[in-house]
C-alpha cells in the first residue's frame, strides 16, 4: 500500500558491491596466474668460496681487458669480432684435444665483450666454461 501521494522515488542501483566483487575477481586472477620466466640461455649463477677447487688439466685462458680486447693464452687477437675469437678458440682447442675455458675479465670490462666471448665459446663447441673471480676482502 502506498500512502504517499504524488512523487514516486526511482529505485537506485547500488554499484558498491559490484565494484567489490570485480576487484576481488581481479585480485584472484592476478594471484592465481602463473608467470612464465623464459630465458634464452639456461645458466647457473656463479658462486664463489674461499676454498680452491681441484683442477683437471691446464685450461685455456681468455683474458678480456678494460677496452674489450681479447688475449687467448697470452697472445693478442687481431680484432674483437666474434668470428675471429671463435676461430682462435677452435684452433687452440684442436691443438690441445679439448679441455675447458677460463675467462678472466677486468672489473670494468664491457658486458658485451663477455657475452661475445661466451657466445664464441658456445659456437666453438666448448662445453666447460668458467669465469674467474677474486674473493672479496672482508
Amino acid at each position: 500500500m502506498n500512502f504517499r501521494r504524488g512523487r514516486r522515488e526511482e529505485p537506485e542501483i547500488n554499484l558498491t558491491p559490484l565494484i567489490d566483487v570485480v576487484f576481488l575477481m581481479l585480485i584472484f586472477f592476478m594471484v592465481s596466474t602463473t608467470f612464465l620466466n623464459e630465458a634464452d640461455l639456461d645458466i647457473s649463477l656463479p658462486e664463489t668460496s674461499r676454498e680452491p677447487t681441484q683442477r683437471t688439466g691446464d685450461p685455456v685462458e681468455l683474458v678480456i681487458n678494460q677496452q674489450g680486447d681479447y688475449h687467448l693464452n697470452g697472445s693478442s687477437l687481431a680484432n674483437q669480432q666474434r668470428s675471429t675469437l671463435r676461430r682462435a678458440m677452435e684452433q687452440v682447442m684442436a691443438e690441445r684435444g679439448g679441455g675447458s675455458l677460463v675467462i678472466r675479465g677486468d672489473a670494468r670490462t664491457p658486458h658485451q665483450s663477455l657475452v661475445t666471448a661466451l657466445d664464441a665459446a658456445g659456437q666453438a663447441g666448448i662445453e666447460k666454461v668458467s669465469i674467474a673471480t677474486v674473493p672479496e676482502d672482508n
